[in-house]
């Protein structure tokens, strides 16, 4: 299973990092952790299901460009960062 890991500000919402995840694409392991924690969904994806403007997601140390980012292929070894960008002064 891919392992997936969440900045502290996520790890809010989730209690823990990583996560095991199972699926064959970047977008079906976050679907595995958002059926347990459904709760962190809405801070990563819209209600369309694209990832939100200010997340970044990381595989295997590659950043993943948005749009394709869900659909990049993972493998039992991956690594998923997702990362949120905060912002204000």
């Amino acid at each position: 299973m891919a392992q997936v890991f969440f900045t502290a500000h996520l790890r809010s919402v989730v209690d823990t990092s990583p996560l095991d995840a199972a699926g064959d694409a970047v977008g079906e392991a976050l679907n595995d952790v958002f059926r347990r924690h459904p709760g962190l969904k809405g801070y990563v994806l819209d209600e369309q299901g694209a990832l939100r403007r200010h997340i970044c997601i990381f595989l295997d140390g590659n950043r993943l460009l948005n749009p394709t980012a869900l659909a990049a292929p993972v493998n039992a070894s991956s690594e998923i960062y997702v990362l949120q960008a905060l912002s204000g002064g």
